[in-house]
């Protein structure tokens, strides 16, 4: 699923009306409808709605979408920011059809603060708001009576649905706070998410869900100029069945290359996590002082240990002649780094290690720091190389701060997968999945209490086993992967609680991650929160 600008949107919806002959009107109803359908599903013990809806088409939406809780038993109050004549278009007839089929609604005009004043005890009596007043196409800030029903909404604690997108909200933001926009416990969106929902909801006005409706605009009209894509589309590939017949040699081999003195537990969780997303073989590679540790992990894990060095770390001699071909025979994928270090000759051995092997790699952790100003050795042009770092890692690969990094996530992630053709997880408060070919994924899962040691091996876990089994769809699995990941912490803090989620717990959670469905009974797309109870 693509993420979209404003302007895309509204290219998407016109060239659905002029080249499929699929009307505005239909659009704008399927969209209204969409939002009904949520609201009773979400929140089925509210009886009484308001309404707000503006001029434009997005209190048309707001329109419709009130005629299908009156038809469902709400009671149902309209209040519109503005004169009902001052309608056009599609707005006007989806009022026209609402005094038609529900002649019992009020809908109340509301034109400055005065009139306001008069309808706020109708506001203050909702048990549901559809905020409906402005929509994909406005640009902030918000004026007039519009924010003087901004304040009166964020004084009262019934729960919001947005429709489109909170009110006074810049639908290309990609800013995480802003300023000015009605708050939301959910939005319900049309077609495809736009930039604002991805990279802003959860941390700004949006406490909840953000869903997307398919009001019936084709897949093909359907263009991000940009090259964003949403991580969660790729979870289709996890979803597909495992043939009665399958054998562990048909979900591959990981090989996981880490850790040292003191840190045993980096390529225990990663193997562990391996082994939980599906790989059928899996082998920890570690120093020998570490072996008996990392064995304790799970009696499923394969260990082989590895010559070390004074500090404790991975040495050199374990790529003489003929060691490194017995170490990776029959491998899948290479993960290389978790508890590495960069003491001895720890850094050496990643970086001989991905220049003497050919399978598809997974380099994280210290194995990245060993690259920090030899970038020109990364190249993923003949095989599959993914990149896991955090931002601290990433500034030191680029050479720059982690200042430097965060302001521009976008542009950097692209430039730096697309120079050394590697696929860059660059992780974060929306963790972004760079190709080679310059496209993204934004990944939407995950929550504060997976800032936590450990986490990052988790993924590096995940990401090595989707790859092993899913070698031909690589670009998928590893969104898949980074989406599996964030969802499974969503699942652990929501059966536990952020303070006490740990990594591992992440890894007892993947089972709910691979159930959940990102698409629901009624076609609704999650993009962010969990729907309640629906694993």
């Amino acid at each position: 699923m693509k993420i979209l600008t404003a302007l895309e949107m509204g290219a998407v919806d016109r060239r659905t009306a002029v080249e499929y002959g699929v009307s505005l009107d239909a659009l704008m109803d399927r969209a209204g409808g969409a939002v009904a359908a949520f609201c009773l599903r979400r929140f089925p013990a509210a009886g009484r709605v308001v309404a707000l809806c503006g001029k434009g088409n997005n209190g048309g939406d707001g329109l419709v979408a009130a005629r299908g809780l009156v038809a469902a038993g709400k009671d149902v109050v309209v209040v519109l920011l503005g004169r009902q004549e001052e309608l056009k278009g599609e707005a006007a007839e989806a009022l026209r059809r609402l005094k038609e089929e529900a002649p019992a609604v009020v809908v109340h005009e509301v034109l400055d603060d005065d009139g306001l004043k008069g309808v706020e005890g109708v506001v203050r009596g909702a048990e549901l708001l559809l905020d409906a007043v402005v929509g994909t196409g406005f640009k902030p800030p918000l004026r007039g009576v519009a924010v003087a029903v901004r304040e009166l909404v964020g004084e009262m604690s019934v729960p919001v649905v947005a429709v489109d997108l909170p009110s006074g909200w810049d639908a290309d933001s990609l800013e995480g706070k802003v300023e000015g926009a009605y708050r939301a416990d959910a939005v319900v969106t049309f077609t495809a998410p736009k930039m604002a929902h991805v990279f802003g909801s959860l941390t700004a006005s949006i406490s909840g869900a953000v869903v997307v409706a398919d009001i019936g605009s084709p897949e093909e009209l359907v263009d991000s100029v940009g090259g964003l894509s949403w991580t969660g589309s790729s979870k289709a590939v996890a979803e597909r069945p495992r043939g009665v017949d399958a054998n562990k040699g048909r979900f591959g081999h990981v090989l996981v290359v880490g850790g040292s003195l003191g840190k045993s537990g980096a390529p225990s969780m990663a193997s562990l996590a391996a082994l939980r997303t599906g790989a059928g073989l899996v082998t920890a590679a570690v120093p020998k002082g570490i072996l008996g540790l990392v064995a304790l992990v799970t009696p499923e894990l394969m260990t082989v240990p590895l010559e070390e060095d004074e500090a404790g770390s991975v040495s050199m001699g374990n790529l003489e002649a003929g060691r490194l071909e017995a170490l990776v025979d029959r491998i899948s994928v290479l993960a290389l780094g978790p508890g590495l270090s960069t003491e001895g000759e720890a850094s050496e051995v990643a970086r001989q290690m991905v220049a003497r092997t050919t399978m598809p790699v997974v380099i994280d952790a210290d194995a990245l720091n060993a690259f920090a100003g030899r970038t020109e050795l990364l190249d993923g042009s003949k095989r599959v190389m993914v990149l896991t770092p955090h931002p601290g890692e990433m500034a030191r690969l680029a050479g720059m701060t982690v200042k430097e990094v965060e302001a521009d996530r976008i542009g950097l992630a692209r430039r730096f997968a697309t120079t050394h053709k590697v696929t860059l997880v660059l992780k974060g408060w929306r963790t972004l999945v760079a190709h080679p070919d310059g496209s993204i994924a934004v990944n939407t899962t995950g929550n504060p209490a997976m800032a936590k040691g450990g986490s990052g091996d988790v993924l590096t876990g995940i990401v090595a086993a989707m790859l092993a089994q899913y070698p031909e769809d690589s670009a998928r699995a590893v969104e898949a992967a980074v989406y599996l990941h964030g969802l499974a912490g969503d699942f652990a803090a929501r059966a536990m609680d952020e303070h006490t989620v740990l990594a591992t717990d992440t890894v007892t959670h993947l089972s709910d991650a691979f159930r959940y469905r990102v698409r629901d009974e009624d076609g609704l797309r999650w993009v962010c929160g969990l729907r309640g109870g629906v694993v």
